[in-house]
């Protein structure tokens, strides 16, 4: 893995590390306050009490802490309260049974709130799972292997803890060689999931049966004019799909392209050269044939062993950094060697989050697919991905 991926890993680490001494900080409070109050008591006039920070320990318990310990909290609190009154000789004084009450019930209040909490988080993980297990069967992951090719995918959710959004890929090999696609359906939620099906569920059945990677496209369209006529509202009249097709045959060294309105792939050639795939004729995406009509036409490229393919939504080229200053990924791999696919999008991911501080406005979808050289090494020297003139660059 090159350089760029393992300082992402550092980053990564070392962002962590903030939220772990805040963690380990909660665990060390609620004693502390405890411990804190029973100090402040003895040290001060009896016309001052603890009472507050007692109170305050269950309740700061509750929500980071189990049950279990959120009990023990409360018992601590209600025995230090007691204890000091009776230190005091107060323990038979009206204002002392109030405090010592008050604390019992603010801990048996801490004991049902920790138990509200842990239900919402068992909820909320039973949604992410849901979710989760919603997006493999939306967007499953191709396999490593697709007919001879390498082929690696990657989704990253700009939203933490969200799976499930608008950005798409497939690989197939059919019986016209590997097809695939790429794609960015227009809007989130569960509107954008159900398109993305809907797009999904088209190529895997014209892949197979069309003869041409224009078939396929025009398949998509129809696919997609059906659910406009579906759907009430905006998106009825607005809805669409960027999209770009790739057809790799079995016995030829190249790939065929049809670009509707979507970012460019690239081709990263054995010797680091980076070739953008430009259309001949620019379209619109999927699911605007109302506006327009025009047949698709494939555009060829040479496509060598030993080079990668890199497909990729808009959240990779609009992902900007600090200045606003968008992602060339062109510029960045530009001369860069990777052992493979996945190697390449672990670095690319690792560079993107280095470029934008960590934070991103859109869901990435990347796709990387290799063919393997005749006699390739099972890896080869990894460069990082920075820019020519970056002063880290080796």
């Amino acid at each position: 893995m090159g350089r760029a991926a393992a300082d992402g890993v550092a980053g990564g680490e070392g962002a962590g590390r903030p939220y772990r001494g805040a963690r380990r900080f909660l665990r060390a409070l609620p004693p502390l306050i405890i411990v804190g109050g029973v100090v402040f008591d003895l040290s001060t006039p009896a016309a001052y009490t603890a009472s507050p920070l007692f109170s305050a320990a269950p309740l700061i318990a509750a929500p980071f802490f189990s049950t279990l310990t959120t009990l023990l909290t409360g018992i601590a609190a209600v025995l230090a309260s007691i204890g000091l009154h009776f230190y005091n000789g107060t323990a038979d004084q009206i204002p002392s049974l109030t405090e010592t009450l008050t604390v019992v019930t603010v801990s048996a209040l801490a004991l049902l709130i920790n138990r509200v909490v842990r239900r919402s988080g068992e909820r909320l993980a039973s949604a992410r799972v849901i979710a989760e297990t919603a997006q493999r069967a939306v967007l499953p992951a191709p396999a490593g292997r697709i007919g001879g090719l390498q082929i690696a995918a990657r989704y990253e959710a700009a939203q933490a803890d969200a799976f499930i959004g608008g950005d798409l890929f497939a690989v197939q090999e059919t019986p016209h060689g590997v097809r695939l696609v790429v794609g960015d359906v227009r809007g989130k939620g569960l509107d954008a999931v159900e398109a993305v099906a809907v797009v999904l569920g088209a190529f895997r059945e014209a892949a197979e049966q069309e003869g041409t990677l224009e078939g396929v496209a025009a398949r998509l369209e129809r696919a997609l004019a059906r659910e406009g006529t579906r759907r009430d509202g905006l998106d009825a009249f607005e809805g669409f799909t960027t999209a770009v097709l790739a057809e790799i045959p079995g016995g030829d060294r190249v790939v065929r392209v049809v670009n509707r309105g979507h970012p460019e792939p690239l081709l990263l050639r054995e010797d680091g050269g980076v070739e953008l795939l430009r259309p001949s004729d620019a379209a619109l995406p999927l699911g605007m044939g109302e506006l327009a009509a025009w047949p698709d036409r494939a555009d060829e490229a040479s496509y060598p062993p030993g080079s990668t393919l890199l497909f990729y939504t808009d959240g990779l080229s609009e992902a900007r950094d600090a200045d606003g200053v968008f992602y060339d990924p062109g510029e960045r791999l530009a001369g860069r060697l990777f052992p493979g696919p996945e190697e390449l999008l672990d670095a690319l991911v690792a560079d993107v989050r280095r470029h934008t501080g960590g934070g991103a406005t859109d869901d990435m979808a990347l796709l990387a697919v290799s063919r393997p050289a005749a006699g390739q090494p099972e890896r080869r020297r990894t460069m990082p991905v920075v820019p020519a003139g970056d002063p880290g660059a080796r």
